[in-house]
């Protein structure tokens, strides 16, 4: 890799040991970015920085939607009053552990975060009315006490299959852990016929975590409607359609669809809510 400086900062910034929260583009749902959007936009975040894509993305091919190059972009948000710094990023293709320790770079020697919160999604079979839970992989054992006033689930056990890499997540708060700073990958599973489309109640379950741990006083408001606005659309199209209903019903007694159901059920979903 270049020795080029592979980060931009921009601005003054003093915080007293804050947290980073992490969310990757391209996730289940977007539930990270759209969870950090939220708070970049009810915090009045401002960016600060961001790690350049030199290296880590090709830079052929890239999208273009509404004539209108779309660029990776892995940038940085600091609020200083609620002392919390954001990362929102797009999945590097290439040199992980350059990327990641850069962004520790930031996180630590810029920033001096105490700790790291990572946000992602999981693909679950249950209905979209059933509660989001929220699933915690940690880098510390301590760490699952300061959680659990949070309703958070601390007793996962997860091993990377053979062959396979771990998550960019988990890869994240391993080294953190080299660096002795804490970290915290959190999980909301995703009904699998919404990962195409949006999960506000998935969002909300992020969001309302964040505002009740650190006390941001964030307004609902803008949430709370776009879930009521899914919540009639989803409606509106159960009156057209009694089958994909029934199988929203078997999904909620804990009934299970075959692949043909279950392949109908998202298809038809995405089709109605887009």
């Amino acid at each position: 890799m270049s020795s080029e400086p592979v980060f931009r900062l921009q601005g003054g910034h003093k915080l007293a040991k804050p947290t980073l929260i992490v969310a990757w583009a391209e996730d289940a749902s977007d539930v990270g970015v759209r969870t950090v959007d939220y708070l970049i936009e009810g915090l009045g975040c401002r960016e600060f920085g961001e790690i350049l894509p030199e290296g880590f993305f090709p830079m052929a091919g890239v999208n273009v939607v509404n004539d209108v190059a779309q660029f990776p972009e892995s940038k940085f948000y600091i609020s200083d009053e609620s002392n919390l710094v954001i990362f929102r990023s797009n999945i590097p293709r290439t040199g992980w552990h350059g990327f990641l320790n850069a962004v520790l770079d930031v996180a630590g020697h810029d920033c001096n975060v105490s700790e790291i919160y990572t946000l992602g999604a999981m693909i679950s079979p249950a209905a979209h009315t059933v509660p989001r839970l929220l699933i915690s992989i940690v880098n510390r054992q301590e760490i699952k006490e300061d959680l659990e006033p949070y309703n958070v689930m601390t007793g996962t056990d997860y091993e990377t299959p053979p062959g396979q890499k771990p998550t960019l997540s988990s890869y994240l708060i391993w080294l953190a852990k080299q660096r002795e700073i804490r970290g915290v990958n959190l999980w909301v599973p995703v009904p699998f016929y919404l990962v195409s489309i949006d999960d506000p109640r998935a969002c909300k379950r992020l969001v309302y975590f964040f505002n009740s741990k650190f006390d941001l006083g964030l307004d609902f408001t803008k949430l709370d409607g776009e879930i009521t606005q899914q919540n009639n659309k989803i409606a509106r199209f159960f009156e057209r359609s009694p089958e994909i209903e029934a199988f929203v019903r078997r999904l909620e007694a804990g009934d299970g669809l075959d692949g043909e159901e279950s392949e109908k059920l998202a298809r038809e979903m995405a089709e109605a809510l887009t």
